[in-house]
């Protein structure tokens, strides 16, 4: 009986306990930092935690080619650049390091397109909820099985293509972005104003995003996007670690935003945690380069390899903030993704909601997407 946006497989369960400020000290050591610090910052927050199901799945091609090629990929001797990695596989089944963890992460498979509306929206402190809505295109040469090394999709990992549809005063901005395998990404955007394609050189790294008010920066995108240049990424090891896993009920369509986007914190009440085995890797800033993250702990999902946690320190390295991911399996792919994406600031108690699909079409993994859909030409024709 699912349907995205309707259906539950796990409706009937109940929560197996709840962590709060009362209990919290039981449990941290199986919790990131920065949840631990919105338990105890909170009153009311707390964690539903839920029976473990190991849901992820993806396409036999996909687990059978990751077996296949296992041991062919390799990382350049510049400690970070992807070298004879075949598509629609996991480059590194059995990670050795940090860097490959995060290249499991970034090459995870997402079908070879979507499109989706979605709302990124903000809740300013004491005041009204501040919402911006897109249409989003998105195309992944690289989860096609033709693919053979990383030269044959032209060094791209991904071409994305946002367009604003509120408020009205930024309708019909378009953005486009597309993201490279060795190197910062190279960006374009259309200004309905002026009717013409810019590009925007510091769209990458730790430029913020338009309507997010500082909160969110562009290698955040999807948990992290971008060149993998800039930090020195340590594999710290795997645990068991409690996760925002199978979030339905997050992402029903019965669920209005205005219920979903709480004051201080997203609704507890419709959130579901689970035990799950993660890989946490620890990225260090590299020396002459800056981003108000210092220090990011990754918490990546050992079977679908998708980030489901983040605590991000700032340049003191002091806890700073919080990123999650709320995923779900979609069924008819099939795969397991992140469906919407948290972030919370510390200093400023504020928090940022990113892909909320509740009131919206949810994502179309049957689209036909082409190269030829994301470049500047086509950019500037669809503006017009």
């Amino acid at each position: 009986g699912w349907s995205r946006g309707k259906g539950d497989p796990y409706a009937s369960e109940k929560p197996l306990y709840s962590i709060d400020a009362s209990n919290v000290a039981k449990y941290q050591n199986s919790l990131p930092e920065g949840q631990v610090a919105l338990i105890k910052t909170y009153p009311g927050y707390r964690l539903d935690v839920y029976p473990t199901h190991r849901s992820c799945a993806i396409p036999s091609e996909v687990a059978e080619r990751s077996k296949a090629y296992a041991g062919q990929a390799r990382i350049g001797s510049d400690g970070w650049r992807l070298e004879q990695a075949v598509g629609a596989a996991v480059p590194f089944p059995v990670p050795q390091s940090g860097i490959e963890v995060m290249w499991n992460y970034k090459l995870r498979y997402m079908a070879k397109g979507r499109r989706a509306q979605v709302s990124i929206l903000l809740r300013e402190k004491g005041g009204a909820l501040t919402e911006v809505r897109q249409w989003a295109h998105e195309y992944y040469p690289y989860n096609d099985a033709a693919v053979r090394d990383p030269s044959d999709t032209g060094g791209i990992e991904a071409k994305l293509l946002y367009d604003v549809l509120s408020p009205s005063s930024r309708a019909g901005e378009m953005y486009l972005v597309h993201s490279f395998l060795d190197k910062a990404q190279s960006s374009w955007i259309y200004f309905p104003g002026q009717r013409r394609v810019r590009l925007a050189p510091s769209f990458a790294y730790d430029n913020p995003i338009a309507g997010s008010d500082n909160l969110y920066f562009v290698d955040q995108i999807n948990m992290f996007t971008g060149a993998l240049d800039r930090y020195d990424f340590k594999l710290v090891g795997k645990k068991e670690m409690l996760v925002p896993y199978n979030s339905y009920k997050l992402v029903d369509k019965s669920n209005k935003y205005e219920q979903l986007i709480g004051q201080d914190y997203l609704n507890r009440d419709v959130q579901r945690y689970e035990k799950h085995r993660v890989w946490v890797v620890e990225a260090n800033l590299r020396k002459g380069f800056s981003h108000p993250y210092a220090k990011r702990r990754f918490y990546l999902d050992e079977d679908s390899w998708q980030i489901l946690a983040v605590d991000l320190y700032n340049k003191n390295g002091e806890l700073s903030g919080l990123q999650e991911a709320h995923s779900i399996n979609y069924y008819d792919v099939p795969m397991f993704m992140s469906t919407l994406e948290t972030i919370y600031d510390f200093k400023g108690e504020r928090y940022f909601v990113d892909g909320l699909d509740n009131n919206e079409p949810m994502y179309d993994f049957n689209v036909q997407l082409k190269k030829s859909d994301f470049t500047a030409a086509a950019l500037r024709r669809e503006g017009i």
